[in-house]
């Protein structure tokens, strides 16, 4: 009987059984090793993944300042929505010049490099608490906010004493839809106006006073501009280099003093810093 060399099968290249099976020993441990190679990752990875979601676990909603310092002590991208009325908005009687949403913008993306933090302006001119709440899913929730700052008041207050339950009761909804999407809320009381010209925000006072109760009652954090701008300003003539309008509405230094007074509450206030060096007359 002729040998077919060109059979493969017939060829004599398989090796011995002994050598076969060496060579298969060695692939099904090679084979293991793989697998315990892919574990050891996936473990190392659910961890690396585990330590990550635990850093980026959120601070309470009524952490207050506290809270948002770690925020910021923090390297994950932080998400502040600024919103409210005509004076948030920042829209004309600002001039062409930075708004207070826009100072603390350049503070926080530029001079703190958290270049990945957002922050959104989401304030209309001539809007009260009622349109906010009426607004509230499309120009603050839907954003996913870490953050969330509020400026309300300068309108509502034309509705005098009868309108202060009323405000109460929308801005105390406003915070509670805040801390339910499980941001932080920072109520800021309006600035002071030239009474003069502005005979239909008499009551303003007691509306500055319905925000420090809400803050107070709902652990918000509270940036008191009333306050401050009645110390700062008591005389109503000097207070006019503030407002644009001669009434109601601040200019260029007004917005300065606001982003000034945030930074102060905020903790982030430096006076080497450009934007906090800005002028103030």
């Amino acid at each position: 009987m002729s040998f077919d060399h060109s059979n493969p099968a017939n060829s004599g290249l398989h090796p011995p059984t002994a050598d076969r099976r060496k060579f298969l020993t060695g692939v099904g441990m090679a084979a293991c090793a793989g697998l315990m190679a892919g574990d050891g990752q996936a473990t190392r990875s659910a961890e690396a993944n585990q330590a990550a979601g635990q850093k980026r676990k959120k601070p309470a909603p009524t952490s207050g300042v506290e809270g948002i310092k770690d925020l910021l002590a923090g390297k994950e991208p932080v998400a502040w929505v600024f919103t409210g009325d005509s004076i948030t908005h920042g829209a004309l009687h600002t001039k062409g010049w930075r708004s207070y949403p826009e100072h603390f913008a350049e503070r926080m993306r530029w001079e703190l490099k958290r270049m990945r933090d957002i922050v959104i302006n989401t304030g209309i001119s001539g809007d009260k608490t009622d349109g906010l709440l009426a607004d509230f899913d499309w120009r603050v929730l839907h954003l996913k906010p870490d953050v969330v700052s509020i400026m309300l008041g300068m309108n509502d207050c034309t509705l005098g004493e009868v309108g202060r339950e009323l405000f109460r009761k929308n801005l105390t909804g406003l915070v509670n839809k805040v801390k339910t999407a499980g941001a932080i809320p920072l109520l800021n009381t309006p600035n002071t106006v030239y009474l003069k010209n502005a005979e239909t925000r008499g009551d303003l006072p007691a509306y500055a006073q319905v925000v420090r109760d809400v803050a107070l009652g709902t652990k918000a954090v509270l940036v008191d501009h009333y306050a401050h701008w009645e110390k700062s300003k008591p005389d109503q003539e000097a207070l006019l280099k503030w407002l644009e309008d001669q009434s109601i509405h601040p200019g260029v230094f007004g917005h300065r003093e606001f982003a000034k007074l945030i930074f102060t509450g905020l903790g982030i206030y430096d006076e080497k810093s450009p934007t906090c060096q800005l002028e103030v007359e």
